[in-house]
């Protein structure tokens, strides 16, 4: 069992920057960070698997993952946030062989943060 311990969320102006921290309690080979804004459904933002990181194309060029193996602990850092970036973030993790061939798919990870609120304004 792992589990995943959020920190970092808050409320900024549009183009300003947070930085989102996810410590996991033990090791986890995929690891990615979904979002969820009111009234939507959870979408992958950015996953880190198999030594990658991949990003969604409406945060390519702001949104890098960066990640402390040592600590088991993965960073979103996020630059010129838009108002369409406020959602919930989530980070998620799981260990299945294979977990990167379906690291985009939300409903397969095992493990999830509690969430932090992100949002950004106008």
């Amino acid at each position: 069992q792992v589990q995943l311990v959020e920190s970092g969320g808050g409320s900024v102006q549009a183009g300003g920057s947070l930085r989102l921290s996810c410590a996991a309690s033990g090791y986890t080979s995929c690891m990615g960070w979904f979002r969820q804004a009111p009234g939507k459904g959870r979408e992958g933002v950015a996953v880190s698997a198999g030594g990658t990181t991949d990003y969604v194309d409406s945060v390519k060029g702001r949104f890098t993952i960066s990640q402390d193996n040592g600590a088991n602990t993965m960073y979103l850092q996020m630059n010129s946030l838009k108002p369409e970036d406020t959602a919930m973030y989530y980070c998620a993790a799981d260990n299945a062989p294979g977990c990167r061939f379906w690291r985009w798919n939300a409903g397969r990870y095992e493990y999830w943060g509690q969430g932090t609120q992100v949002t950004v304004s106008s």
